[in-house]
């Protein structure tokens, strides 16, 4: 199946490693130009190797924390130098710090919204008006499944990224008549460094493959292909949804 990715240019935040990176492999594969972004100049590099030549498209990389304005601003005015618009935009981030309502203090909700709602509503904002004069777009928002079955111990992660989702939601209907689609993947537990730094501090959570009616945790391959399916001209009449690539974890009907 041809995915109409081509030429089509992509920009995936928090690519360095985890589902970022994978998502990004992904599209490049799929003859995207691909632009990169992480924290770490010596993982980011790292990826930016791996990934150049994987497919027909440019590579490029911007160290810089999304979370933080002035890098957003620096890496967002760089990418609009170099390009008029691009065609899709992936928002993401690493996960907030675990625990529990009492054991978090303020500073750390207001660092988790500036991670996950600031960074996507900032970085949507930039990428915007490129996107509705073409008109053609993309946004994708990588969640988690902690927005349709909150889990335990995760109560920054469970609250701020629903108003990732309720922003997404909304967007999805403001900018239909521009032909911008706009999702939400919910990743469930994948084999990535977040899973294994939530194992370390809380051995627990390697019970959950037990909740798994698959009984495996995922690849971050497998999450990278359905963001990557949502990303193609494939995906045309599909918006405002949030797909969960879970292996079944979540259990509500809708």
């Amino acid at each position: 199946m041809d995915l109409g990715l081509k030429d089509k240019i992509a920009f995936v935040a928090a690519s360095s490693q985890g589902l970022g990176k994978s998502v990004a492999l992904e599209l490049a594969r799929e003859g995207a130009h691909v632009i990169l972004n992480g924290r770490n100049t010596e993982l980011l590099e790292a990826t930016k190797q791996e990934i150049d030549g994987v497919g027909s498209g440019k590579v490029s990389a911007f160290i810089g924390d999304l979370s933080i304005a002035e890098d957003r601003d620096r890496i967002v005015n760089t990418i609009l130098k170099q390009y008029t618009a691009i065609d899709i935009l992936v928002t993401n981030t690493g996960g907030p710090v675990s625990g529990r309502f009492e054991t978090l203090s303020q500073d750390d909700w207001n660092t988790t919204y500036e991670l996950l709602l600031g960074s996507a509503v900032s970085l949507v904002r930039s990428f915007l008006p490129g996107m509705k004069t073409q008109p053609w777009g993309r946004i994708i928002s990588i969640t988690s499944q902690a927005v349709k079955q909150p889990v335990e111990n995760l109560i920054l992660s469970n609250s701020v990224r629903a108003s990732v989702v309720g922003l997404m939601k909304t967007l999805a209907s403001e900018l239909g008549e521009y032909n911008i689609t706009v999702n939400n993947v919910m990743p469930g537990y994948t084999k990535t460094n977040r899973l294994k730094t939530l194992i370390e501090k809380n051995p627990t959570f390697a019970e959950a493959v037990n909740e798994i009616p698959l009984k495996r945790f995922g690849n971050p391959e497998e999450f990278a292909a359905a963001v990557t399916f949502l990303a193609s001209a494939r995906a045309s009449y599909i918006t405002g949804t949030s797909l969960a690539v879970d292996g079944g974890w979540i259990k509500n009907i809708l």
